[in-house]
């Protein structure tokens, strides 16, 4: 088995570097909407979205061999999504871990990852990246300043923890295309991790009526689109539980000003891909999976596959007919995705179906837990 997927690893390798320095002439010839040279009337962007980001040991180990000894180089690891990622007009990631420092890492317990991870995110075109999740405080404050700090120095923007008390009451506007998105993040907790002592706002917990006058402040700010990151569920659960449910139709239904107050919802922290849903006319992403990852073991301390297995999500928003209307999602897609922690690449799986049964078996795996909610009769779609 672990033969049959390095062979697989290696082939896909060789196509996907082939497939990114395509796409790079692409963009360098086209540049993404809202850029100098794009069309000044454009009426739709794209954004795409990826779960988590976890850099066990593992990942880590391989970070340093691909840097070749000399420091850590992320860069190889996105390569086979690289493409996806920087044709969408705007990127979102989850960053599940916070930055160590001077060589001092760890894997797990606690994550202390290599800053260099924020230069990986920024050249595969992620242009934002929320950072609330159960590990936010594996560091304590100097852990959130070093993410932040790093992240900046990128050129990554992010959402869900903050330095500063006026940082954290900043909302994180991006521009997409035509349209200014806002992007919030939440985690449910820091693993019993207390707060920082005078620094309530270092990490945004999760709170349904907080999201909402968040999503309200964004507005006011000047936001078309109002996107919220949670980091939620239960680990290891397909299916999304009740607490996602009840906080997905409590955003959902939330209006002001003859609009939702929030467009769409994009879930992690399960380890797994779940479904897709709309609920109440907006896209809910229950779980994004594990984008990167090493070996997970489940509950039941059993390596389950499905911890390397995840989706990027893809939506396409069209600008309203009237001034103050709200932007559409016109085209819902979910594209699969593995971490094969053999060749530690991430591969998107629709490009390498053509490489056997083993593979074709995986996606369909994922597809049929994507769409478990009925999202196909809603057009969600599966994309290259």
């Amino acid at each position: 088995m672990i033969a049959r997927r390095r062979q697989v690893a290696l082939a896909l390798m060789a196509m996907l570097t082939a497939g990114a320095a395509c796409q790079a002439q692409h963009q360098h010839a086209s540049t993404r909407a809202g850029q100098p040279g794009a069309p000044a009337e454009a009426r739709t962007f794209t954004l795409v979205a990826s779960g988590d980001v976890i850099p066990h040991a593992s990942i880590i180990d391989r970070a340093r061999f691909d840097g070749g000894g000399a420091g850590y180089d992320f860069r190889p690891m996105f390569s086979g999504i690289g493409p996806v990622v920087s044709r969408a007009d705007l990127a979102l990631c989850h960053m599940g871990t916070v930055y160590g420092a001077n060589g001092a890492y760890s894997g797990h317990p606690p994550f202390k990852s290599p800053p260099e991870i924020a230069r990986g995110l920024a050249a595969t075109g992620y242009d934002s990246c929320s950072t609330a999740s159960d590990h936010s405080l594996d560091d304590g404050a100097d852990g959130v300043r070093r993410t932040l700090d790093a992240l900046d120095g990128a050129g990554v923007r992010h959402a869900g923890s903050a330095r500063t008390e006026a940082e954290a009451r900043t909302v994180t506007i991006l521009r997409a295309g035509p349209a200014r998105v806002a992007h919030l993040a939440y985690t449910f907790d820091t693993n019993g991790i207390p707060l920082p002592q005078g620094e309530p706002w270092a990490v945004s917990l999760l709170n349904g009526n907080r999201i909402i006058e968040d999503a309200r402040a964004a507005r006011r700010a000047g936001a078309d689109v109002v996107v919220v990151s949670v980091h939620w569920g239960t680990e290891w659960q397909d299916a999304p539980d009740r607490q996602q449910l009840a906080l997905a139709r409590q955003l959902t239904a939330s209006r002001a000003g003859g609009r939702p107050d929030v467009d769409l919802i994009l879930g992690t922290r399960a380890h797994v891909p779940q479904a897709y849903e709309k609920v109440n006319g907006t896209w809910v992403v229950y779980g994004l999976g594990d984008q990167i990852a090493g070996e997970m073991n489940n509950k039941e301390g059993v390596q389950d596959p499905r911890g390397n297995q995840s989706t990027l999500g893809r939506f396409t928003f069209t600008r309203p007919d009237r001034p103050g209307g709200r932007w559409l999602v016109t085209k819902a897609e979910f594209v699969p995705l593995m971490f094969d922690v053999d060749a530690g690449r991430a591969v998107n799986l629709n490009q390498a179906i053509a490489q056997g049964a083993e593979v074709k078996a995986v996606r369909d795996a994922i597809r049929n837990v994507v769409l478990s909610r009925g999202a196909a009769k809603d057009g969600l779609t599966m994309g290259q």
